[in-house]
């Protein structure tokens, strides 16, 4: 008997979070590029929020700027990580927050394999500026979000572990 390759209710909703991320990521960053590089930042609510086109070739916050390929392998080997944490995991919130990870990690990584010359060099394009905030896009966002629901589901189990 061979095995088979199957995906539980629970893996198809991180699947499928993972998909909307890039997606939504992705248009939107094509958006900005057609509406907003080479223009004044457009104020959408003052200078509270504003959206900015900027390529960062780094990683957060623009630090480690020139290291888009080292960047890009470990994005390569996180996304392998996080499929298989996704695999392990049972829980559907735990689920769902891998796939918003997930889906940010691809979403940045699409960036740095198609939008450059060279191999994974391409710059990631941020554009939501939200004045304490450097500038962001969707897969970062995701990505935030994703850590959060995470690390509260870990304090919120273990705490009911320990009542």
């Amino acid at each position: 008997m061979t095995p088979s390759l199957t995906i539980g209710k629970s893996h198809r909703l991180a699947v499928l979070t993972a998909l909307v991320i890039l997606v939504v990521d992705q248009i939107s960053k094509n958006w900005a590029r057609d509406n907003l590089a080479g223009e004044p930042p457009r104020e959408i609510i003052g200078t509270w929020l504003r959206f900015t086109y900027t390529e960062n070739p780094g990683a957060a916050f623009s630090s480690f700027t020139g290291s888009g390929r080292i960047i890009g392998l470990i994005a390569i080997g996180v996304t392998f990580f996080l499929v298989f944490l996704i695999g392990k995991s049972t829980r559907r919130t735990e689920v769902f927050a891998l796939g918003l990870i997930l889906g940010g990690a691809l979403g940045n990584l699409t960036d740095r394999i198609f939008r450059g010359t060279g191999f994974l060099d391409g710059a990631v394009v941020d554009w939501i500026d939200w004045w304490f905030i450097p500038t962001f896009n969707i897969a970062d966002a995701a990505l935030n979000v994703g850590v959060a629901i995470l690390l509260l589901a870990m304090l919120m189990s273990g705490s009911a572990r320990h009542e």
